[in-house]
């Protein structure tokens, strides 16, 4: 299957420049890239749909780069956006680089060879480019009027107060001019020939396939460079996927626990995981179709979001990491040990029922039904005689195990991580109580 056929069939393929297939089909390994931008250091699962892109580029026998943007980053691309961008400084740019970095070496193969992977940054080359020079040697060959043709830049121009945008700058005008000669660069030096990215990317990156073609021209040569663009992964209602209720969805475990990272996946909408299992895992038509097939027998068990969030939280953390998120999952229905969970992922877990802190001092010298009502200030129990009933009635639990007596001794609970206990009142009823 070639590499067109492979992204239509998952759902990922969007255009392609007229003789891009063909160039893909030649026996020799081509180079194709994709820009990322290191406004952050780590990447998000916006940006995975344009990293599988590369994976499938290189599963097809060809040699893929990640361009980290250092030097467009200080400037910020216009697409899709209607407002100026921060700039960041150098120092930041290089911290945000080699964090994306560590996170592509989980995706592609860098070991060397015709189809071993790189990462480049655009900084290196056009930190030796002088304002005038760039102007003589590359500016001079595309008008402003195809510039201002571009979508991007047609949505800011036109902007007023009533769209909430504010113009453009001439410094994120110039972002497409900026673009257009990496691909010049990369073209020169690696012989590339491919540049990928979003759908959204197509005005930046044919900016990038005319500036090669007219610098040839203009040499007396001729050179061929091609686009190919992917679809952009939405909800089936249309609006933007890649943020949970609380925010994005980071690649780095340090702003994403393993556990929310799974949990987001799992909670897919059964309209949109058939989308996000062919977009994110590399499973074949045929194992997608039998999980599809034994989805819908029996839709209640989540089989489909069940292997989707398995096999990307595997891939973008680790096999170990993902055990954990799926035994952390199964603590709030009933399985699953609570002891086994770490203070971090206790408190994923835990994160949308009351958390009450408490003081150790006087703990040990309590009764359960003491500690429930009047040392949680009221707010597990409004009195101790309501907590003694429940408890009696076998209602109420402390780490999963059912408090015997309301004269039972606080001293002898297992505290989780050091300093939690978390209470159950009732079926449904969670409180996480922090001892300080």
């Amino acid at each position: 299957m070639s590499l067109i056929e492979e992204l239509t069939w998952r759902g990922m393929y969007h255009d392609a420049m007229p003789g891009t297939a063909e160039h893909l089909a030649t026996n020799a390994p081509i180079t194709g890239y994709i820009g990322f931008d290191p406004t952050a250091a780590s990447l998000h699962i916006g940006n995975l749909a344009t990293i599988m892109l590369l994976v499938h580029l290189q599963r097809a026998g060809h040699r893929p780069v990640a361009l980290v943007g250092g030097a467009t980053g200080m400037i910020g691309d216009p697409s899709g956006k209607s407002a100026e961008r921060n700039l960041l400084d150098e120092a930041t740019l290089r911290h945000n680089q080699a964090g994306i970095q560590a996170q592509l070496e989980k995706f592609l193969d860098f070991s060397a060879g015709p189809t071993g992977a790189l990462v480049v940054n655009n900084y290196d080359w056009f930190k030796e480019i002088g304002f005038l020079g760039f102007l003589r040697e590359v500016g001079k060959h595309l008008t402003v009027n195809y510039m201002m043709a571009k979508d991007s830049v047609k949505r800011r121009i036109s902007g007023n107060e009533d769209s909430g945008t504010d113009g453009i700058s001439y410094t994120e005008f110039s972002y497409q001019l900026l673009q257009g000669y990496d691909f010049v660069h990369l073209h020169k030096t690696l012989g590339c020939t491919l540049q990928m990215g979003a759908s959204d990317q197509w005005g930046n990156i044919t900016t990038g396939t005319e500036l090669i073609r007219r610098l040839a021209n203009a040499e007396g040569t001729e050179a061929k460079a091609y686009a190919l663009t992917g679809q952009l992964i939405t909800k089936a209602d249309g609006t933007k996927y890649g943020k949970s209720e609380t925010g994005t969805v980071w690649l780095d475990p340090a702003l994403t626990s393993p556990y929310q990272f799974y949990q987001f996946f799992l909670n897919s909408a059964d309209a949109d995981a058939p989308r996000l299992i062919r977009v994110f895992t590399l499973l074949s038509k045929e194992e997608i179709e039998a999980i599809e097939a034994e989805h819908a027998a029996a839709p209640h068990l989540r089989t489909l979001q069940k292997a989707l969030a398995a096999d990307v939280t595997t891939r973008v953390h680790s096999a170990e990491a993902t055990e954990a998120a799926i035994a952390a999952s199964q603590v709030l229905f009933g399985g699953g040990d609570l002891a086994s969970l770490d203070a971090s992922t206790l408190l994923d877990v835990f994160a949308g029922v009351p958390h009450l802190r408490v003081p150790r001092t006087g703990l040990a010298d309590l009764d359960a039904a003491t500690f429930l009502s009047d040392f949680t200030e009221n707010k597990i129990f409004p009195s101790k005689g309501e907590a003694r009933r429940l408890i009696q009635s076998g209602g109420v639990s402390i780490n999963r195990e059912k408090v015997a007596s309301p004269d039972a001794s606080v001293a002898d609970l297992q505290h989780l991580a050091d300093k939690y206990l978390v209470v159950q009142k009732g079926k449904k009823n969670y409180f996480l109580v922090e001892l300080v």
